[in-house]
């Protein structure tokens, strides 16, 4: 492991990293634009010229070299000292950022950007405090570039980030650099717009708010929202990210560094896919039919009747007419707790995979990368945890079957009783599942949208989002990751958790550390967990 000095202070790293990384690796607030860990390097915007120690051409000694060089671009070297805190490296800072706001706008009471905008941080801490610009600034278009995507080219700092991203990332290319000299500029590429299955990440790596999202635009001051770290449902890849929400209102979703699964992108499936957690139509509140009517019983007894309910269907047609069909949407811990309780009143009962929702093919990027070029995958199967369905399944030893050899048993009247667990944002049950409903003499329907085999259930019980949820998912990879909750459900429901918890006989409030506690004793896959590493501080 290489040990540098940065500013007289001796600093372990990282093999094959620049000096700007360990810096900021050792938590330096070191200021950078066009720098970014996973594109390559380019060393243009020159904010993080550094002074190095060199041999003196004449006694040979280690002297400060006459000129600055990029720390971005100077790879680390054991023994190596840098410093950047120096006159010289100061005026190197105060001076661009001189040249970056010379024809940049004053709108940051408008800007999108204002509160995490780089610009305005390093004129604070590394600009000067006054403007010698007197002459009037130049002033560019709007452009809209894309279905998602707004560029206010008189923003663009010509960092060239998402130039880079489109031709290392995503491989499309739509994105370049025109003209020359103090007219260049981002565009589009004629007939090309900003439209690939990755095209957010340009607005996240953006770092002065030339790149807009054109749905969260004007809608929120970011220093208003709290930020959750979660995972994605979208797709089994199970991106880290972050939920941006305010008042309980979800307002954008965002990449979470998760080096492996997702390293610092999602796709736009899963970054504009949350919509449905706001849906007024989504089921709120449990309810219970006796007969030909149905009521909606309090929360606190709804744990009570389920128990009743199961125990009086097994009493009357035995534990092995009864199955249970668990949601590829489900935490791992809810499935736990629902195989248990299950398990516990019917220990022959059935279990049962829900179906899996796919969509065309496994994608790799760049557009045509194989093997150790895949830099990012978006999975054709859609839903976040059947990996971690199986594992409990195997786990759980007994009846397991699959959707398909559930539905048809259950068309032949081999189940009289069926616990069924929805969750999926998109409509699921067709014609043939719907008429499964008539076969049980006890359906227990747990759903976040109202769909056919609701008629025929006598106990309805709401269900979350995947943001409304605490637990853990399994990823394609095998990978066991925990997220919070960062939602409460809608006003009338209880998080699925909290009363699958009361329902398995457990007091007190719902926690998804303290169920995989319990997991962990009878598998231990789940005291092995995979929590992305924290970025350093000044990373940006």
């Amino acid at each position: 492991m290489p040990r540098i000095i940065i500013d007289g202070r001796p600093i372990d790293c990282r093999e094959d990293i620049s000096v700007l990384q360990a810096a900021l690796d050792a938590g330096g607030d070191v200021p950078h634009y066009c720098y970014h860990p996973g594109l390559s390097i380019v060393a243009s915007c020159r904010l993080c010229l550094m002074e190095m120690k060199v041999p003196n051409p004449r006694t040979q000694e280690p002297d400060w070299s006459p000129k600055l060089l990029p720390a971005c671009q100077t790879p680390v070297r054991d023994g190596m000292e840098v410093r950047f805190h120096s006159e010289r490296v100061r005026e190197n800072q105060r001076s661009c950022m001189e040249f970056f706001l010379l024809n940049h706008p004053l709108d940051c009471p408008v800007c999108d950007q204002s509160g995490e905008c780089w610009l305005q941080d390093y004129s604070f801490k590394f600009g000067r405090a006054e403007s010698r610009m007197i002459d009037e600034k130049c002033k560019n278009p709007k452009k809209d570039v894309g279905p998602h995507t707004l560029l206010y080219q008189d923003r663009c700092v010509m960092c060239t980030r998402c130039v880079r991203f489109t031709q290392e990332i995503s491989g499309t290319s739509e994105l370049c650099v025109v003209n020359r000299g103090s007219r260049c500029e981002i565009d589009a590429f004629p007939g090309k717009p900003l439209a690939n299955p990755l095209q957010g990440n340009v607005v996240d790596l953006c770092p002065v708010g030339a790149l807009l999202d054109k749905q969260f635009l004007f809608r929120q001051r970011v220093w208003l929202l709290t930020s959750t770290p979660s995972i994605c449902a979208g797709c089994a890849t199970g991106c880290a990210i972050w939920v941006d929400h305010n008042q309980g209102t979800l307002w954008r979703l965002r990449p979470r560094y998760n080096p492996g699964v997702n390293d610092w992108w999602m796709c736009d499936d899963g970054r504009f896919g949350w919509r449905y957690v706001h849906d007024g139509k989504r089921i709120a509140a449990p309810r219970v039919r006796r007969g030909s009517e149905q009521t909606t019983p309090d929360w606190a007894a709804v744990p009570q009747l389920v128990r009743f309910r199961i125990e009086e269907h097994v009493r009357r047609h035995g534990g092995a007419t009864l199955a249970a069909v668990l949601s590829p949407f489900m935490t791992c811990e809810e499935a736990w707790l629902l195989i248990r309780v299950l398990r516990d009143k019917a220990p022959a009962s059935t279990l049962v995979l829900g179906p899996v929702p796919t969509a065309g093919e496994t994608r790799h990027f760049p557009v045509g990368a194989t093997g150790n070029t895949v830099k990012f995958t978006i999975q054709a199967e859609k839903c976040p945890n059947r990996r971690g369905i199986e594992l409990l399944l195997a786990a759980a030893g007994g009846n397991v079957l699959t959707f398909e050899q559930f539905a048809e048993q259950a068309g032949k009247g081999e189940f009289k009783g069926a616990w069924i667990v929805g969750g999926y944002p998109q409509p699921w049950v067709d014609k043939a599942t719907a008429k499964l409903a008539a076969q049980f003499e006890l359906l227990i329907v747990q759903d976040i949208f109202e769909n056919d085999l609701l008629p025929g259930a006598a106990i309805v019980l709401p269900a979350c989002a995947w943001a409304e949820r605490e637990g853990c998912f399994v990823n394609a990879r095998g990978l066991i990751q925990p997220f919070q909750r960062a939602l409460n459900p809608p006003a009338g429901a209880q998080r699925d958790g909290q009363y699958l918890y009361e329902i398995a006989g457990f007091q007190g409030l719902y926690s998804g550390v303290r169920v995989r506690a319990m997991m962990a004793e009878k598998i231990p896959a789940f005291a092995q967990l995979h929590e992305p590493p924290p970025m350093p501080r000044h990373a940006h």
